[in-house]
């Protein structure tokens, strides 16, 4: 794992601890993704076994299956925080080749984002997601203007994706996809 810096490794457990380890335990297994399919659909007011509900807990299993057959080489029903780090360092070497699960995964995460639905991030819709995930507004708000340029730069799906490999792929602490979690210092 010595390719991966200090500075990549922690933007790694950033989002290894804030969005897949959400009960803490120091792991990622199938409870955290229960919960938080939990937390995403009550973010969203979505209750019950609506359409929604049953989508997203679909999209979240089959994320957890991939990641778990792709990065649980012990095969002992967790993800250990140096299997996660592994598993980005390998995707980094290709990031044109992601596994089927990170793809869902982005995807799931700029949907979620992009509540009006219209194809793009805005702001406001950025730093609500980033909020409910522990990040200060002022900071959320901050990371969005950095990687919008200042608003200049319109969110799409394509430019998310982009940004999406730059942030678990670069070791550049200046390249924008750095912030695309809310997060804007990584030291």
């Amino acid at each position: 794992m010595s390719s991966i810096s200090q500075f990549r490794k922690n933007k790694l457990m950033y989002v290894f601890n804030v969005f897949f380890d959400v009960n803490g335990s120091g792991t990622i297994d199938k409870k955290d993704f229960e919960i938080a399919i939990e937390r995403f659909c009550n973010l969203r007011g979505w209750s019950g076994d609506s359409e929604k509900v049953e989508k997203t807990r679909s999209c979240l299993l089959k994320v957890w299956d991939g990641l778990q057959s792709g990065a649980d080489k012990d095969q002992d029903g967790q993800v250990t925080q140096d299997e996660w780090c592994a598993m980005w360092d390998e995707f980094s070497k290709n990031p044109s080749a992601p596994q089927e699960w990170q793809t869902q995964y982005m995807n799931f995460m700029f949907d979620l984002v992009d509540t009006s639905g219209d194809g793009s991030i805005d702001e406001a819709e950025f730093c609500e997601v980033c909020q409910n995930n522990g990040v200060p507004a002022a900071e959320a708000a901050d990371a969005y203007r950095r990687f919008s340029k200042g608003g200049t730069i319109q969110v799409s799906h394509d430019e998310f994706a982009k940004y999406w490999v730059e942030f678990f792929a670069s070791e550049d602490p200046v390249a924008l996809g750095n912030f695309i979690f809310g997060k804007t210092s990584f030291n």
